[in-house]
Protein backbone atom coordinates (compact mmCIF):
# COMPACT_ATOMS: atom_id res chain seq x y z
CA UNK A 1 0.00 0.00 0.00
CA UNK A 2 1.30 3.43 -0.93
CA UNK A 3 1.69 5.98 1.89
CA UNK A 4 0.86 9.66 2.24
CA UNK A 5 1.56 12.30 4.87
CA UNK A 6 -1.02 14.12 6.99
CA UNK A 7 0.68 17.17 8.41
CA UNK A 8 4.19 16.80 9.75
CA UNK A 9 3.85 13.70 11.90
CA UNK A 10 1.42 11.20 10.44
CA UNK A 11 2.27 8.85 7.59
CA UNK A 12 -0.68 6.65 6.66
CA UNK A 13 -1.94 4.43 3.87
CA UNK A 14 -2.97 6.47 0.83
CA UNK A 15 -6.52 5.18 1.32
CA UNK A 16 -7.99 4.79 4.79
CA UNK A 17 -11.19 3.22 6.06
CA UNK A 18 -14.18 5.10 7.38
CA UNK A 19 -15.61 2.88 10.11
CA UNK A 20 -18.95 4.60 10.76
CA UNK A 21 -20.98 2.12 8.74
CA UNK A 22 -20.06 -0.79 10.98
CA UNK A 23 -22.22 0.70 13.75
CA UNK A 24 -24.13 3.69 12.45
CA UNK A 25 -26.20 5.26 9.67
CA UNK A 26 -26.19 2.45 7.10
CA UNK A 27 -27.50 -0.56 8.97
CA UNK A 28 -24.39 -1.71 10.81
CA UNK A 29 -22.75 -5.13 10.85
CA UNK A 30 -22.38 -8.08 13.18
CA UNK A 31 -19.43 -7.54 15.50
CA UNK A 32 -17.56 -10.66 14.41
CA UNK A 33 -17.98 -9.71 10.74
CA UNK A 34 -16.84 -6.17 11.43
CA UNK A 35 -13.74 -7.33 13.29
CA UNK A 36 -12.87 -9.77 10.48
CA UNK A 37 -13.24 -6.95 7.94
CA UNK A 38 -11.08 -4.57 9.98
CA UNK A 39 -8.37 -7.20 10.35
CA UNK A 40 -8.44 -7.85 6.60
CA UNK A 41 -8.06 -4.12 5.96
CA UNK A 42 -4.84 -4.12 7.98
CA UNK A 43 -3.62 -7.25 6.17
CA UNK A 44 -3.85 -5.53 2.78
CA UNK A 45 -2.01 -2.44 4.02
CA UNK A 46 -4.68 -0.03 5.19
CA UNK A 47 -3.32 1.72 8.27
CA UNK A 48 -5.66 4.70 8.74
CA UNK A 49 -8.99 4.18 10.51
CA UNK A 50 -11.65 6.79 11.23
CA UNK A 51 -14.27 6.70 13.97
CA UNK A 52 -16.09 9.20 16.22
CA UNK A 53 -17.96 9.62 19.47
CA UNK A 54 -21.04 10.31 17.31
CA UNK A 55 -21.05 6.92 15.59
CA UNK A 56 -23.47 4.78 17.50
CA UNK A 57 -23.14 7.00 19.44
CA UNK A 58 -20.15 5.63 21.36
CA UNK A 59 -20.39 2.03 20.12
CA UNK A 60 -18.23 2.45 17.02
CA UNK A 61 -15.24 3.54 19.08
CA UNK A 62 -15.64 0.44 21.26
CA UNK A 63 -15.79 -1.80 18.19
CA UNK A 64 -12.81 -0.19 16.46
CA UNK A 65 -10.77 -0.30 19.64
CA UNK A 66 -11.54 -3.96 20.23
CA UNK A 67 -10.66 -4.91 16.66
CA UNK A 68 -7.48 -2.89 16.30
CA UNK A 69 -5.94 -3.09 19.76
CA UNK A 70 -3.99 -6.28 18.88
CA UNK A 71 -2.67 -4.45 15.77
CA UNK A 72 -1.93 -1.14 17.47
CA UNK A 73 1.62 -0.83 16.13
CA UNK A 74 0.31 -1.04 12.55
CA UNK A 75 -2.52 1.49 12.64
CA UNK A 76 -3.32 5.18 12.99
CA UNK A 77 -6.68 5.83 14.65
CA UNK A 78 -8.65 9.06 14.33
CA UNK A 79 -11.71 10.00 16.33
CA UNK A 80 -13.87 13.10 16.81
CA UNK A 81 -15.72 15.17 19.40
CA UNK A 82 -18.12 18.07 19.23
CA UNK A 83 -21.81 17.23 19.54
CA UNK A 84 -24.12 17.34 22.55
CA UNK A 85 -25.30 14.08 24.14
CA UNK A 86 -27.51 12.97 26.97
CA UNK A 87 -27.36 9.61 28.74
CA UNK A 88 -30.54 8.30 30.35
CA UNK A 89 -31.15 4.80 31.67
CA UNK A 90 -27.83 3.72 30.17
CA UNK A 91 -28.72 4.92 26.66
CA UNK A 92 -26.79 7.80 25.08
CA UNK A 93 -28.55 9.96 22.50
CA UNK A 94 -27.56 13.06 20.56
CA UNK A 95 -29.68 15.97 21.75
CA UNK A 96 -28.77 18.47 19.05
CA UNK A 97 -26.26 21.24 18.77
CA UNK A 98 -22.50 21.39 19.13
CA UNK A 99 -20.24 21.58 22.16
CA UNK A 100 -16.61 22.45 21.59
CA UNK A 101 -16.10 24.02 24.98
CA UNK A 102 -12.68 23.27 26.49
CA UNK A 103 -14.41 21.21 29.18
CA UNK A 104 -16.10 18.98 26.62
CA UNK A 105 -12.99 18.75 24.43
CA UNK A 106 -11.11 17.19 27.32
CA UNK A 107 -13.96 15.10 28.72
CA UNK A 108 -14.62 13.43 25.37
CA UNK A 109 -10.93 12.71 24.85
CA UNK A 110 -10.77 10.90 28.19
CA UNK A 111 -13.91 8.91 27.37
CA UNK A 112 -12.74 8.09 23.84
CA UNK A 113 -9.40 6.82 25.13
CA UNK A 114 -11.26 4.40 27.39
CA UNK A 115 -13.68 3.25 24.70
CA UNK A 116 -10.87 2.74 22.19
CA UNK A 117 -8.57 1.15 24.75
CA UNK A 118 -5.74 3.48 23.76
CA UNK A 119 -3.04 5.37 25.60
CA UNK A 120 -3.06 8.09 22.96
CA UNK A 121 -5.40 9.22 20.16
CA UNK A 122 -3.41 9.59 16.95
CA UNK A 123 -5.67 12.24 15.37
CA UNK A 124 -8.35 14.13 17.31
CA UNK A 125 -10.85 16.05 15.20
CA UNK A 126 -13.41 18.70 16.05
CA UNK A 127 -16.40 17.07 14.31
CA UNK A 128 -18.13 20.35 13.45
CA UNK A 129 -17.14 23.93 14.14
CA UNK A 130 -19.03 25.32 17.14
CA UNK A 131 -20.31 28.84 16.36
CA UNK A 132 -20.63 29.59 20.07
CA UNK A 133 -17.02 28.84 21.03
CA UNK A 134 -14.06 30.68 19.45
CA UNK A 135 -11.91 28.21 17.56
CA UNK A 136 -8.89 29.51 19.47
CA UNK A 137 -10.39 28.29 22.76
CA UNK A 138 -11.26 24.88 21.32
CA UNK A 139 -7.86 24.31 19.72
CA UNK A 140 -6.16 25.61 22.85
CA UNK A 141 -7.84 22.84 24.83
CA UNK A 142 -6.96 20.30 22.14
CA UNK A 143 -3.35 21.48 22.29
CA UNK A 144 -3.34 20.87 26.05
CA UNK A 145 -4.17 17.24 25.31
CA UNK A 146 -1.14 17.03 23.02
CA UNK A 147 1.06 18.44 25.78
CA UNK A 148 -0.37 15.85 28.18
CA UNK A 149 0.45 13.03 25.77
CA UNK A 150 -3.19 12.00 25.31
CA UNK A 151 -3.44 13.13 21.69
CA UNK A 152 -0.75 13.10 18.98
CA UNK A 153 -2.18 15.43 16.32
CA UNK A 154 -5.20 17.69 15.77
CA UNK A 155 -7.84 17.98 13.07
CA UNK A 156 -10.96 19.85 12.00
CA UNK A 157 -13.99 18.73 10.00
CA UNK A 158 -16.10 20.72 7.54
CA UNK A 159 -14.31 23.93 8.56
CA UNK A 160 -13.89 27.04 6.41
CA UNK A 161 -10.54 28.30 5.17
CA UNK A 162 -10.64 31.19 7.64
CA UNK A 163 -11.29 28.88 10.59
CA UNK A 164 -8.52 26.52 9.49
CA UNK A 165 -6.05 29.40 9.43
CA UNK A 166 -7.12 30.65 12.86
CA UNK A 167 -6.86 27.16 14.32
CA UNK A 168 -3.47 26.49 12.73
CA UNK A 169 -2.13 29.69 14.28
CA UNK A 170 -2.85 28.26 17.75
CA UNK A 171 -1.47 24.77 17.14
CA UNK A 172 -0.49 22.92 13.95
CA UNK A 173 -3.45 21.19 12.34
CA UNK A 174 -2.52 17.84 10.82
CA UNK A 175 -5.69 17.18 8.83
CA UNK A 176 -8.98 18.64 7.72
CA UNK A 177 -11.78 16.19 7.02
CA UNK A 178 -14.70 17.18 4.80
CA UNK A 179 -16.96 15.59 2.23
CA UNK A 180 -15.26 15.53 -1.16
CA UNK A 181 -15.92 13.49 -4.28
CA UNK A 182 -16.76 13.85 -7.94
CA UNK A 183 -20.20 15.19 -7.05
CA UNK A 184 -19.25 17.20 -3.93
CA UNK A 185 -16.53 19.74 -4.65
CA UNK A 186 -17.08 22.40 -1.96
CA UNK A 187 -13.46 22.15 -0.68
CA UNK A 188 -12.18 23.23 -4.09
CA UNK A 189 -13.39 26.78 -3.45
CA UNK A 190 -10.51 27.49 -1.05
CA UNK A 191 -10.08 24.78 1.58
CA UNK A 192 -7.84 22.55 -0.54
CA UNK A 193 -5.57 25.50 -1.38
CA UNK A 194 -5.41 26.48 2.29
CA UNK A 195 -4.45 22.95 3.35
CA UNK A 196 -1.79 22.74 0.68
CA UNK A 197 -0.35 26.13 1.63
CA UNK A 198 -0.19 25.30 5.34
CA UNK A 199 1.07 21.73 4.99
CA UNK A 200 -2.19 20.23 6.26
CA UNK A 201 -3.48 16.88 5.04
CA UNK A 202 -6.97 16.67 3.58
CA UNK A 203 -9.18 13.67 4.35
CA UNK A 204 -12.26 13.29 2.13
CA UNK A 205 -15.15 11.40 3.67
CA UNK A 206 -17.86 9.92 1.43
CA UNK A 207 -15.47 9.93 -1.58
CA UNK A 208 -17.86 7.47 -3.25
CA UNK A 209 -20.90 9.69 -2.79
CA UNK A 210 -22.27 7.52 0.04
CA UNK A 211 -22.31 4.59 -2.37
CA UNK A 212 -23.97 6.29 -5.34
CA UNK A 213 -20.75 6.66 -7.35
CA UNK A 214 -20.11 2.92 -7.26
CA UNK A 215 -22.85 2.52 -9.85
CA UNK A 216 -24.31 -0.42 -7.93
CA UNK A 217 -26.59 1.30 -5.41
CA UNK A 218 -30.31 0.54 -5.77
CA UNK A 219 -33.26 2.06 -3.88
CA UNK A 220 -33.98 -1.34 -2.33
CA UNK A 221 -30.49 -1.27 -0.79
CA UNK A 222 -31.63 1.54 1.51
CA UNK A 223 -33.31 -0.21 4.42
CA UNK A 224 -35.62 1.53 6.85
CA UNK A 225 -33.58 3.87 9.04
CA UNK A 226 -30.76 4.29 6.51
CA UNK A 227 -29.28 7.77 6.95
CA UNK A 228 -29.33 8.37 3.20
CA UNK A 229 -33.13 8.27 3.07
CA UNK A 230 -33.12 11.69 4.72
CA UNK A 231 -30.73 13.25 2.18
CA UNK A 232 -32.10 15.07 -0.90
CA UNK A 233 -29.82 13.28 -3.38
CA UNK A 234 -31.27 9.90 -2.45
CA UNK A 235 -34.95 10.80 -2.63
CA UNK A 236 -37.45 10.12 -5.40
CA UNK A 237 -36.51 11.30 -8.87
CA UNK A 238 -33.20 12.65 -7.56
CA UNK A 239 -32.08 9.09 -6.87
CA UNK A 240 -32.87 7.99 -10.43
CA UNK A 241 -31.15 11.00 -12.01
CA UNK A 242 -28.04 10.51 -9.90
CA UNK A 243 -27.94 6.79 -10.60
CA UNK A 244 -27.94 7.63 -14.31
CA UNK A 245 -24.93 9.88 -13.78
CA UNK A 246 -23.14 7.13 -11.86
CA UNK A 247 -23.77 4.75 -14.74
CA UNK A 248 -21.60 7.01 -16.90
CA UNK A 249 -18.73 6.54 -14.47
CA UNK A 250 -19.24 2.79 -14.67
CA UNK A 251 -19.00 2.94 -18.46
CA UNK A 252 -15.74 4.89 -18.33
CA UNK A 253 -14.40 2.54 -15.66
CA UNK A 254 -15.24 -0.48 -17.79
CA UNK A 255 -13.25 0.98 -20.68
CA UNK A 256 -10.27 1.31 -18.34
CA UNK A 257 -10.70 -2.16 -16.87
CA UNK A 258 -11.47 -0.99 -13.33
CA UNK A 259 -14.59 -0.59 -11.20
CA UNK A 260 -16.58 2.62 -10.88
CA UNK A 261 -15.59 2.82 -7.21
CA UNK A 262 -11.90 2.48 -8.07
CA UNK A 263 -12.12 5.13 -10.78
CA UNK A 264 -13.93 7.54 -8.46
CA UNK A 265 -11.30 7.06 -5.77
CA UNK A 266 -8.48 7.40 -8.29
CA UNK A 267 -9.92 10.79 -9.28
CA UNK A 268 -9.88 11.94 -5.65
CA UNK A 269 -6.31 10.70 -5.17
CA UNK A 270 -5.27 12.50 -8.37
CA UNK A 271 -6.23 15.88 -6.88
CA UNK A 272 -3.11 16.01 -4.68
CA UNK A 273 -0.69 13.85 -2.72
CA UNK A 274 -1.79 15.53 0.53
CA UNK A 275 -5.23 13.93 0.12
CA UNK A 276 -6.15 10.65 1.88
CA UNK A 277 -9.74 9.50 1.23
CA UNK A 278 -11.53 7.31 3.75
CA UNK A 279 -14.26 5.39 1.90
CA UNK A 280 -16.59 3.54 4.20
CA UNK A 281 -17.08 -0.17 3.51
CA UNK A 282 -18.32 -3.09 5.57
CA UNK A 283 -17.74 -5.98 3.18
CA UNK A 284 -14.26 -7.36 2.66
CA UNK A 285 -14.58 -7.44 -1.13
CA UNK A 286 -15.40 -3.72 -1.16
CA UNK A 287 -12.52 -2.88 1.18
CA UNK A 288 -10.14 -4.78 -1.10
CA UNK A 289 -11.62 -3.16 -4.21
CA UNK A 290 -11.23 0.32 -2.76
CA UNK A 291 -7.66 -0.27 -1.61
CA UNK A 292 -6.64 -1.31 -5.12
CA UNK A 293 -7.50 2.18 -6.37
CA UNK A 294 -4.13 3.45 -5.13
CA UNK A 295 -2.47 1.72 -8.06
CA UNK A 296 -4.66 3.33 -10.74
CA UNK A 297 -2.88 6.13 -12.58
CA UNK A 298 -4.97 8.78 -14.31
CA UNK A 299 -3.64 11.27 -16.81
CA UNK A 300 -4.69 14.88 -16.33
CA UNK A 301 -6.87 14.52 -19.40
CA UNK A 302 -8.62 11.46 -17.96
CA UNK A 303 -9.17 13.20 -14.62
CA UNK A 304 -10.57 16.28 -16.36
CA UNK A 305 -12.90 14.18 -18.49
CA UNK A 306 -14.16 12.31 -15.46
CA UNK A 307 -14.61 15.54 -13.53
CA UNK A 308 -16.70 16.95 -16.34
CA UNK A 309 -18.77 13.77 -16.64
CA UNK A 310 -20.28 14.01 -13.17
CA UNK A 311 -20.18 17.21 -11.14
CA UNK A 312 -22.10 19.01 -8.39
CA UNK A 313 -23.90 21.00 -11.06
CA UNK A 314 -25.11 17.81 -12.72
CA UNK A 315 -26.11 16.11 -9.46
CA UNK A 316 -29.77 16.24 -8.47
CA UNK A 317 -30.40 17.52 -4.95
CA UNK A 318 -28.25 18.94 -2.17
CA UNK A 319 -25.73 16.76 -0.33
CA UNK A 320 -27.32 17.52 3.06
CA UNK A 321 -30.55 18.90 4.41
CA UNK A 322 -30.68 22.67 4.93
CA UNK A 323 -30.15 22.32 8.68
CA UNK A 324 -27.10 20.08 8.20
CA UNK A 325 -25.61 22.40 5.59
CA UNK A 326 -25.69 25.25 8.10
CA UNK A 327 -23.15 23.31 10.19
CA UNK A 328 -20.58 23.20 7.37
CA UNK A 329 -17.97 25.69 6.15
CA UNK A 330 -18.04 27.69 9.40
Amino acid sequence: MKKRKLGRELEVSAIGLGCMGFSHAYGGAEEKDAITALHRAVEIGISFFDTAEAYGPLTNEILVGKALKPLRDKVTIATKFGFRYETKDGVTKQVGGTDSSPKNVKAVAEASLKRLGLDVIDLYYQHRVDPDVPIEETVGAMADLVKEGKVRTLGLSEASSATIRRAHAVHPIAAVQSEYSLWTRDPEENVLDTCLALGIGFVPFSPLGRGMLTGTLKPENLAEGDFRLGLPRFQGENFDRNAALAAKIADMAGNKGVTAAQLSLAWVLHQGDFIVPIPGARKIRNIEDNAAAVDIVLTDAEADALGALISPEAAAGARYTEAMMKMTNL
